[in-house]
């Protein structure tokens, strides 16, 4: 898979292929960070859940804090729930790390907007700790709308899936990683039945796909 940066607001993705689409057994995850720059931020939270015969997985999911070096600043405080007094008791990464990997073992990953924060963000870390990057496939539920809908010219926010296709998230907390999770694993499902319908099995882009990149707002 080979992605390009193309400008601050788009990026392009060819080079990926995964087959079997609707006999894999996926984990939908999110990470938490102290801040949207992947370079200079820290992971604060990761959670996942499982999806097999098109289905999360009940009770079985994956949450944990990660101790951050570096202090949530207030105002993302406010919008995780994290604070940073719960960061003196949490594991450090290398510790959630392993137990993260033991979890999403024999997954296809699957991300909403992972290719532009999650991923880049958790190579840093892995960088930063002397780990190995996980070597999983990772599908983003962006690219693969994308493949499905070329036509749709929109920005592909996780609030534009959830209109699309009609997604109840009342009762999901947003911007917590394992409810975050929960909702890019109701939207790849979502995914999934329409590639069944479609009598599509396989997301192959040999030619460069254009992806607009999520435009974050102040927080305030």
């Amino acid at each position: 898979m080979k992605i390009i940066n193309i400008s601050d607001t788009e990026y392009s993705i060819e080079g990926l292929s995964v087959s079997d689409l609707l006999s894999k057994r996926y984990c939908a995850f999110d990470l938490e960070a102290t801040g949207p720059n992947q370079e200079e931020e820290h992971i604060t939270q990761m959670g996942a859940v499982i999806i097999e015969n098109n289905q999360i997985v009940i009770n079985k999911s994956f949450n944990s804090l990660v101790k951050s070096p570096k202090q949530i600043p207030q105002l993302i405080e406010k919008l995780t729930g994290i604070m940073n007094d719960e960061m003196k008791r949490a594991p450090v990464f290398s510790s959630v790390y392993q137990r993260f990997n033991e979890f999403i073992n024999g997954c296809v990953l699957v991300t909403q907007a992972g290719y532009e924060f999650d991923y880049p963000l958790l190579i840093k870390e892995c960088q930063r700790n002397n780990l190995p990057m996980i070597d999983n496939v990772a599908l983003d539920t962006k690219v693969v709308f994308s493949f499905l809908h070329p036509e749709v010219q929109e920005r592909i926010t996780t609030n534009y899936l959830i209109d699309f296709y009609n997604i109840n998230d009342s009762d999901i907390k947003r911007h917590d990683a394992l409810g975050d999770s929960i909702l890019i694993a109701r939207i790849f499902i979502k995914l999934l039945e329409e590639l069944k319908v479609r009598n599509i099995n396989e997301v192959i882009i040999n030619k460069p796909i254009i992806i607009k990149k999520v435009q974050l707002a102040p927080l305030t």
